[in-house]
């Protein structure tokens, strides 16, 4: 029992400092891949698809301002207030839930960017505990810009299309930094379930939910 309690604690002290070390890194380091990317890669060479994608990492600086405006609009509209969690944002949706309304998520974009660049995104009690974990570790190791930063990059904005300059570049023919007020709301739009939505060929519906989105910007700034 003593044996297994060492090495239980040794392995729990391994996991701690690979986890703060690799949280560290990336506040500094451009994040290279996510494990949704290698996810969504290797479920496309099982069904015989092609397995490249389009990611190539810009700094805050070369972004459009109205792309972060964008996201926190459509996102996560208390994302400089709360700490990772917006707990008044979760209670609504479990209400919704209980009151047989269609299901929506909770999460902020300090979660979301933990799902999308520490865990591999499957629907399990496990991965939402560990996505809290790194959630936390964000909040408390990087600054909010940089949780941003990280976001706008490795976020999926389209079929093989992660980030703000990738999803620029092939959805609207020019960079990051030249996006307009109306594209990044387009771009927000698609947020949601950018695999069905698309800010290249948008419906009726994605037109609605831009116009939603500036005017939430609008007010934002107001």
């Amino acid at each position: 029992m003593r044996r297994l309690f060492r090495f239980i604690l040794r392995l729990a002290i391994i996991l701690l400092l690979l986890s703060v070390g690799s949280v560290v890194l990336y506040r500094y380091v451009p994040v290279p891949v996510t494990p949704l990317m290698l996810k969504n890669a290797v479920g496309a060479a099982i069904k015989g698809e092609a397995t490249t994608f389009h990611h190539d990492w810009v700094p805050m600086g070369e972004m459009s301002p109205h792309l972060v405006n964008a996201v926190i609009a459509s996102e996560d509209q208390r994302f400089y207030s709360h700490h990772g969690f917006d707990w008044k944002e979760i209670g609504n949706a479990i209400e919704e839930r209980k009151a047989g309304k269609r299901k929506r998520g909770g999460s902020t974009i300090s979660q979301q960017t933990a799902k999308n660049v520490f865990t591999f995104c499957t629907s399990t009690w496990a991965r939402k505990g560990i996505e809290a974990y790194y959630t936390l570790l964000i909040e408390w190791l990087w600054p909010k810009e940089r949780i941003l930063e990280v976001y706008l990059n490795s976020i999926e904005m389209g079929p093989h299309i992660y980030g703000a300059e990738a999803v620029a570049k092939h959805h609207f023919g020019k960079p990051a930094a030249r996006l307009t007020r109306s594209d990044c709301a387009l771009i927000a739009a698609t947020l949601p379930n950018p695999k069905r939505y698309s800010s290249k060929r948008p419906s009726q519906y994605m037109r609605r939910r831009q116009n939603d989105i500036l005017k939430q910007m609008q007010l934002m700034g107001k």
